[in-house]
């Protein structure tokens, strides 16, 4: 007998028939499915930012490769002074390459920029640890003085890894000016947890197993760290290739001022590192590190500024306030844990400034050539770093130690007066273009 229509359409039953106790009863088909409830976001927003689908992944990466940045330079300086008896030569093969890392850094990010992080960043990475491994062979066999300069400019290459990281943030969270600012907050206190890490995890390996030893581990780490970062395609920002209209970062309104910033900042921290090994020892700058890392969290947990360059203006005037405080301490007193307490005090200014100025760069820059922007500003902290380094060697060795807190609080109050120049000029222009 054929169905009715009805009969054919009608759902299947949801029950089945069964017998329990002597009784017919009806037993759900199949269990009911849970309700999955939604975890409520956390209101720690450095857990909210990892919660991000990838981040973790590429952040490991990322930390792993980014702890040799502290390590590489530190280890080059033990291993040279150690095998030819001469601080002079291993700091001038070390500088060699900070200034060969200034010209090929920019041009490795434009390429990262227009062909992608994993395809740039792991063959630049190859080839600068090749240069690292080079540099091991050639101070373990007595080769020529020149040879060791040659091997260390080729670590030029190495990728800004922490640039990478912070254009995956800005392409996971763009138009969410929170999440970004919590980022560029925790790259920041990242580097400085890093270059905090690194140069004792250099002394450590250099001095209790033999002098190559802290080269290689770091050479192996970024290595890994690269190869681990660029595996995670999910989060890599596309690749935007390059047109002939575009421009360099460097044209663009308000670069030029924020690179200049960069550079002054950077004297801060050369001038600062110098002065205080010469003093008392390379252990103390820890505590700078340590304030400058709790500030950049503390600071991440905070709203970020409407007025970005506002916000810069003042942190760099509460830099130069705090730089001040090592100059006074070792003026007034010799007693070390004063010192210490003031590098602590004076570190607490260093992270807000930067991530400041970081997010300042990010928004003057074009969205393809992120990479590129923020390495300029590497580019430029790094050369004041080494000029930094070179005037707070000059005042150590020609006026002393105590003289020579003066320099990183005269560069912070450059970096204050160029920043408000900058602000200054930029009104400037636009009200004069908008007057014409």
């Amino acid at each position: 007998m054929p169905r009715s229509p009805a009969t054919r359409t009608a759902p299947p039953s949801t029950a089945l028939l069964a017998v329990a106790g002597g009784q017919l009863i009806a037993a759900p088909r199949a269990a009911p499915e849970r309700v999955r409830r939604k975890r409520p976001a956390s209101a720690n927003p450095y857990l909210r930012l990892l919660a991000t689908p990838g981040a973790r992944a590429f952040t490991a990466g990322n930390l792993i490769a980014r702890l040799p940045m502290g390590m590489l330079s530190v280890s080059a300086v033990i291993m040279i002074a150690g095998s030819r008896g001469s601080y002079a030569l291993a700091g001038a093969v070390t500088a060699t390459g900070l200034a060969a890392t200034a010209v090929v850094a920019p041009f490795t990010a434009r390429l990262v920029d227009r062909y992608g992080q994993a395809r740039i960043a792991v063959p630049a990475t190859a080839l600068a640890v090749l240069g690292s491994l080079a540099l091991v062979l050639c101070v373990r066999y007595d080769a020529p003085a020149w040879t060791l300069f040659v091997a260390y400019a080729a670590t030029a290459t190495t990728p800004n890894t922490g640039g990478m990281s912070r254009a995956r943030w800005a392409h996971l969270h763009r138009g969410d000016p929170a999440a970004l600012h919590t980022a560029n907050s925790f790259e920041q206190a990242a580097d400085e947890l890093c270059f905090m890490l690194g140069p004792v995890l250099a002394a450590v390996l250099c001095g209790a197993l033999f002098p190559e030893a802290g080269t290689l581990v770091g050479a192996f780490l970024l290595m890994t760290g690269v190869l681990v970062f660029a595996a995670q395609r999910a989060t890599e920002p596309p690749p935007t290739p390059r047109t002939r209209t575009a421009v360099s970062p460097l044209r663009t309104p308000g670069m030029p001022a924020l690179l200049a910033v960069f550079l002054a900042t950077g004297a801060v921290f050369g001038a600062l590192e110098v002065v205080s090994i010469a003093h008392a020892g390379g252990a103390i700058l820890a505590l700078q590190a340590a304030g400058s890392c709790a500030a950049g969290l503390l600071y991440g947990s905070l709203r970020p500024a409407l007025n970005a360059h506002r916000r810069l203006l003042l942190c760099l005037a509460a830099m130069t306030t705090l730089m001040s405080l090592p100059l006074l301490a070792t003026t007034s007193t010799a007693s070390l844990p004063v010192l210490a307490l003031c590098l602590l005090l004076a570190g607490a200014a260093t992270a807000p400034t930067m991530v400041t100025g970081m997010t300042l760069v990010q928004r003057a820059t074009p969205a393809g050539q992120l990479n590129e922007g923020m390495t300029l500003s590497v580019t430029a902290l790094l050369g004041g770093v080494a000029a930094g380094a070179a005037t707070g060697g000059w005042l150590v060795e020609h006026a002393g130690t105590v003289s020579g807190y003066a320099a990183p609080m005269g560069a912070a109050a450059l970096a204050l007066v160029i920043a408000a120049a900058g602000g200054l000029l930029r009104r400037a222009g636009v009200s004069g273009g908008s007057a014409r």
